[in-house]
């Protein structure tokens, strides 16, 4: 199941007042006492650049009008107002910016929110231009990159498995043009090319996520995942049940043990042209294409969303496309350990003892603590291939939830490495906060009869989301920097559509990986 089509993306440097298109998208902050600001109903309002033609148009009234009709300027508000002919396009939808920045531009997530949000509000125009505030000289790239995913990413919509028509349900855009002012400009041409690229990878973890659990079990996610590498042109290695008993994956075996839909892991290779710059990145992400929990089964409320276990694998998956695509010079390997964990007969169960990939025994304490089994088995395999930096990510604990809430992942690992992870996720608005790994909880792990237990039996909750980060830290070599991103919370958006988030999986951190491979090519 796939969204049933993308957005085409293009700059345009006419007029915005000129343009044929079906919509034209300003940017409207919220000002108090600013010359140029309107006081009206809902408050005050100041067009953001940009709009400079289209207010002319409406003879220095457009502000006044908006604000008759509610708007307040507030982040992510959108008030359309039909044109009657003062303007080419027939509809304006001016979208809340927030308050006026000090700066020259709006910060880039405020901008790719707005995106956004103006773009799924405005289904049903299949062609809409984005008048945004946009700096007018070389320095505009994050700005512009961000505009550009936003509407990509607003304008997404899973195409689901209703078998009637929707007569109230409006088709998303499918034609966005930016206003820039030179469209011709060979580095705001090579944004926009590198914006495709990334929201079609974030577009694809998405469907991924959003397809139903039933047609997206172990083997068909990874015959889906292993098609579209090898059709990208990277190396593609698939082992079976089979393959993995033999190859010592006792974590992955384990879980996958219990479902009638055997195990999987996909090994995915991607090599620089010219040998690049030396380093070596791996990237691991957990499948877990149904959780129930196992023996140690969840409570049936909100089960449903355990098809979204497998956000982390559908990310890393995804973001090797993109990298693929846009071939920074660093050497790529990517882990995808599948399995679907289910209560039977044959499922593994609290008590047990399994001996991992490494040759670590570990004691089983809870079968919930699933993800963890297969991927320290992923990073174990991904340092025997040998790597500088592993980053693995994952919908891992309820933890990072209660911790950080559902925007924000947690880091654990090599402090360093940590913080360029910090970095990248704020340069792409998919924050992550570094988390610590305390001796007292790998103390709690210690077991009588193997190496590790999967939990801190003692701590019992206390601490999750580290337990979950100490237990991986078993599966790293020493001269390995490595960093474990939590995304339990990001992955998924349950509530309503907000920004360029649509209801689903978010594709978080697809964005986030691809940063932090080309921060490694360029700066090693």
């Amino acid at each position: 199941m796939t969204s049933p089509r993308t957005t085409n993306l293009s700059l345009v440097d006419t007029d915005p007042a000129e343009l044929a298109v079906d919509a034209i998208v300003i940017g409207v902050h919220s000002q108090t006492g600013e010359q140029g600001a309107t006081s009206g109903l809902a408050g005050t309002l100041l067009l953001a650049s940009g709009a400079e033609s289209i207010a002319a148009a409406f003879d220095g009234k457009l502000t006044e009008t908006l604000a008759l009709l509610g708007a307040t300027g507030g982040p992510g508000e959108v008030i359309k107002l039909a044109t009657l002919g003062t303007v080419t396009a027939p509809l304006v939808a001016a979208v809340g910016l927030g308050p006026e920045p000090s700066g020259a531009a709006p910060a880039p997530e405020t901008l790719r929110r707005a995106a956004g949000s103006a773009i799924r509000a405005l289904a049903g125009a299949p062609t809409v231009a984005l008048a945004m505030p946009l700096p007018d000289d070389s320095d505009a790239s994050a700005e512009l990159r961000a505009v550009a995913e936003g509407a990509l990413l607003g304008g997404y919509r899973f195409a689901g498995y209703k078998t009637r028509p929707q007569p109230t349900r409006r088709e998303p855009v499918t034609e966005v043009l930016i206003a820039v002012p030179d469209a011709g400009d060979a580095g705001a041409q090579a944004e926009v090319t590198r914006a495709q690229v990334v929201a079609n990878a974030v577009r694809l973890t998405r469907d991924w996520v959003n397809t139903a659990p039933n047609e997206l079990r172990p083997p068909s996610f990874a015959d889906a995942v292993a098609g579209a590498a090898r059709d990208a042109g990277l190396g593609v290695e698939v082992l079976d049940e089979a393959e993995l008993a033999a190859g010592g994956y006792g974590g992955i075996v384990a879980v996958g043990q219990g479902s009638e839909a055997p195990p999987r892991l996909v090994k995915l290779t991607y090599t620089p042209q010219d040998g690049g710059n030396g380093k070596r990145v791996a990237l691991v992400g957990k499948g877990i294409t149904f959780d129930t929990g196992g023996i140690s089964i969840k409570p049936a409320q909100g089960m449903w969303e355990m098809k979204s276990d497998m956000g982390g694998a559908a990310a890393v998956g995804a973001a090797m496309l993109a990298i693929a695509a846009l071939k920074p010079a660093v050497a790529v390997s990517a882990y995808l350990p599948m399995a679907e964990n289910m209560p039977s007969g044959t499922s593994y169960r609290p008590g047990d003892v399994i001996t991992m990939f490494n040759g670590k025994r570990v004691e089983v304490l809870n079968t919930d603590a699933e993800g963890r089994m297969i991927l320290g088995d992923a990073m174990a395999r991904a340092c025997a291939d040998g790597t500088d930096y592993l980053f693995e990510t994952s919908t891992l604990t309820g933890g990072q939830v209660v911790a950080l809430g559902k925007r924000v992942a947690g880091v654990m690992g090599t402090p360093e490495l940590c913080e360029r992870v910090q970095v990248a996720g704020d340069a792409v608005g998919e924050p992550a906060w570094p988390m610590p790994l305390p001796d007292d909880v790998r103390k709690g792990m210690e077991s009588d009869v193997a190496d590790i237990s999967q939990v801190n039996a003692g701590m019992d909750r206390a601490g999750h989301m580290l337990q979950g980060g100490v237990f991986l830290r078993e599966f790293v070599t020493d001269d390995v920097a490595w960093a474990h991103i939590d995304i339990a919370g990001p992955s998924y958006h349950s509530g309503e559509p907000t920004g360029y988030w649509t209801k689903g999986g978010t594709g978080v951190p697809v964005r986030m990986l691809v940063q932090l491979v080309e921060d490694v090519a360029a700066n090693g």
